[in-house]
C-alpha cells in the first residue's frame, strides 16, 4: 500500500515541476514582450536612410577601409535587428565553470537599445533565465532560477547603463551601419589598425578602441573600463571582444562569432563564446515606419 503512496506523490511532484516550469515560461515571456514593446516605442526616424559614401571623407584611414570593406554605396541603414544565438556562458567567480546558452536578442538603433533574453543550462532541466537590457537609456539586468525565482536584479544604476551601451556599441558589428558618424559615432585616429569610437546616449557617453585585420573588418574592440561587480564594489577593469567568422548578411560583412573577456592585471578572463545562428535586419524606410517585435 505504502508503495503506491510513494508513487502518487512522486507524480504528483512530477506534475507540480512541470506545471511550476510552463509558469515559469508564460511570466518570463510577457516580461519579454513588455521590454521588447517599450523598446519599440521608443524607436526613432534613421537620416538618412541610405549611406553615401561621402559621408566617411576625413574618418581615420583604418575606419574608412573598414566602411569600404563591409557594405556598398547605397546600403540601407539598419533601424532594427532580431537574431539567435547559442554558445557557452562562464558562470565562475575564480574558476572557469562554462555553460551552455541559447539566446534571442531584439535591436533598435535609434535610439540605441537592445534586449537579450537567454537561457542558461545549469544542470539537466535546470536553466536560469537572463535579460539584459538597455532601454531608454536605462541598463537593466535580472537573472531567475527557471523564471519563477530571482537571483540578481539590478536597475538604473550609471555603472549599468554605461556597460549596456557599450555592449550595444561593440555588438554594433553585427549591424555595422550603426557606427556610421550620421548615426552618431565619432571616430579619432590611433594609428594605422585602429581607432577610436565614442557614443553618446542622453547622459551616458562611452569610448571604444576598435582595432581592425588586414582585411579591414574588425579584430577586436576594447574597453579601457567598464564596471564589473566583484564582490559588493563594482570595479571599472578593461574589457575585451574578438570578432571572426565573417560573413555576408543583407549587404553587410558581419562576424558570426566571437569571445568577450575581463582583462584583469592577472590575465584575461573569458566569460562569453558564442555564434549567431539567425539573424534578420530591418531596414529604414523612407516614412521612418517601426519593425514589429
Amino acid at each position: 500500500m505504502w508503495m503506491k503512496w510513494i508513487a502518487l506523490i512522486s507524480i504528483l511532484v512530477v506534475v507540480c515541476i512541470g506545471l511550476a516550469t510552463i509558469y515559469g515560461k508564460y511570466r518570463w515571456q510577457l516580461d519579454t514582450d513588455k521590454l521588447r514593446a517599450q523598446l519599440a516605442s521608443g524607436q526613432r526616424m534613421i537620416k538618412p536612410q541610405i549611406y553615401d559614401q561621402k559621408e566617411i571623407e576625413g574618418l581615420p584611414a583604418p575606419v574608412q577601409r573598414f566602411f569600404r570593406t563591409v557594405f556598398k554605396d547605397g546600403q540601407p541603414i539598419a533601424s532594427a535587428v532580431k537574431f539567435t544565438q547559442q554558445g557557452q556562458f562562464n558562470m565562475g567567480e575564480k574558476k572557469a565553470k562554462w555553460s551552455p546558452f541559447t539566446s534571442t536578442q531584439f535591436v533598435i538603433t535609434q535610439r540605441p537599445g537592445f534586449d537579450w533574453d537567454a537561457r542558461i543550462q545549469m544542470a539537466p532541466g535546470l536553466k536560469v533565465f537572463v535579460h539584459d537590457t538597455y532601454l531608454l537609456g536605462e541598463g537593466i539586468l535580472h537573472a531567475s532560477l527557471l523564471g519563477l525565482f530571482s537571483l540578481a536584479s539590478v536597475r538604473g544604476t550609471p555603472e549599468l547603463a554605461q556597460g549596456e551601451l557599450m555592449r550595444f556599441f561593440t555588438e554594433a558589428a553585427w549591424y555595422p551601419t550603426a557606427l556610421l558618424p550620421s548615426q552618431g559615432v565619432l571616430w579619432e585616429a590611433i594609428d594605422d589598425i585602429s581607432a577610436r569610437g565614442t557614443l553618446t546616449d542622453g547622459a551616458t557617453t562611452v569610448s571604444l578602441v576598435f582595432r581592425f585585420n588586414t582585411e579591414g573588418s574588425i579584430d577586436t574592440i576594447r574597453a579601457e573600463a567598464r564596471y564589473r561587480t566583484v564582490g559588493d564594489t563594482q570595479v571599472g577593469m578593461p574589457w575585451e571582444v574578438r570578432c571572426w567568422g565573417y560573413t555576408v548578411r543583407n549587404g553587410m560583412q558581419i562576424p558570426l562569432e566571437g569571445e568577450v573577456a575581463w582583462q584583469p592585471p592577472e590575465g584575461a578572463w573569458p566569460y562569453w563564446r558564442g555564434r549567431i545562428t539567425e539573424i534578420n535586419h530591418e531596414f529604414a524606410p523612407p516614412t521612418g515606419g517601426r519593425f514589429g517585435q
